[in-house]
């Protein structure tokens, strides 16, 4: 497979940063995108809503569907599955980009909070792509994508904030067995992570502001990344963890500075994977 070109990607959280940059990548080729977001309105602190963000997908050559879509609602989820598949005939790709975070240790982290980010990390996870399923059993090349890091079960990366990591986790052990449920049927489960921080809004508003916005790189990497795996020949990609910068000098990327927010500052490593020396 060369392009995504008339494929439909379903992607969760699609409205704003590191989910938009892959549907704009996508939309290059002219895909189909069903973004599926909260974000009908605009937040008085984030940029971007549903309508803005297939503005854009519309602008860079693809097609858009806006529909409102809370994750842990399944009823939500199955009608905006459904639109996605009258719209655009079908489902090819599942991406799971929309997630919770709250970097808090054990006693600061309320039972609500705890809920919210399971409800939203793995369970939304697993709701979206059992949702999506039935649609791509039928199609050609079907992926699901997960912005969820290795299987890396080391202390230092549950210790400072073990709710968030256990949820995040438990996308990636979506991964680990829905790979091999489905290998034989052709699905490709993939995970795909940052190596360093990604200037999206989480980072702004609640992981270091300015100071490690300054020390990001841009969600277009992501973009990217996911563009080379979702490209992949499904039966021959599945069941990998796969790492932004390794994914691109894979295919042939040698320099990534131009992803960086400052390329004269020193990158922010983020959680769960070791930065490169």
């Amino acid at each position: 497979m060369t392009n995504l070109g008339g494929k439909t990607l379903f992607i969760s959280g699609a409205s704003r940063g590191i989910g938009l940059a892959i549907a704009l990548r996508a939309a290059r080729d002219g895909a189909n995108i069903v973004v599926a977001a909260k974000t009908a309105k605009p937040h008085p602190h984030l940029p971007g809503t549903i309508y803005t963000a297939c503005d854009e997908i519309v602008a860079a050559g693809g097609n858009a569907l806006p529909v409102v879509c809370d994750i842990r609602d399944e009823q939500q989820v199955l009608a905006a599955v459904d639109a996605g598949v009258a719209q655009f005939g079908g489902i090819d790709i599942c991406v799971n980009n929309a997630s919770a975070i709250a970097l808090t240790g054990t006693e600061q982290t309320s039972m609500r909070r705890f809920d919210l980010l399971h409800q939203v990390n793995t369970r939304g996870t697993y709701l979206v792509s059992r949702t999506c399923l039935p649609h791509l059993l039928k199609a050609t090349n079907p992926h699901i994508l997960n912005l969820s890091p290795p299987l890396n079960m080391v202390e230092k990366w549950f210790a400072p904030h073990v709710a968030y990591s256990i949820a995040k986790f438990g996308m990636s052990m979506c991964v680990l067995g829905m790979a091999g449920e489905f290998r034989s049927q052709g699905i490709a489960v993939n995970a795909l992570w940052p190596r360093t921080a990604i200037a999206t809004a989480a980072v702004q508003y609640m992981a270091g502001g300015d100071a490690v916005m300054r020390r990001s790189r841009l969600p277009a990497i992501m973009g990217d990344a996911a563009y080379h795996v979702l490209t992949r020949p499904s039966r021959e990609c599945t069941g990998n963890f796969f790492v932004d910068d390794e994914v691109l000098e894979s295919a042939g990327v040698g320099d990534l500075s131009g992803y960086a927010v400052d390329p004269d500052a020193e990158l922010f490593p983020d959680f769960f994977v070791e930065p490169r020396t």
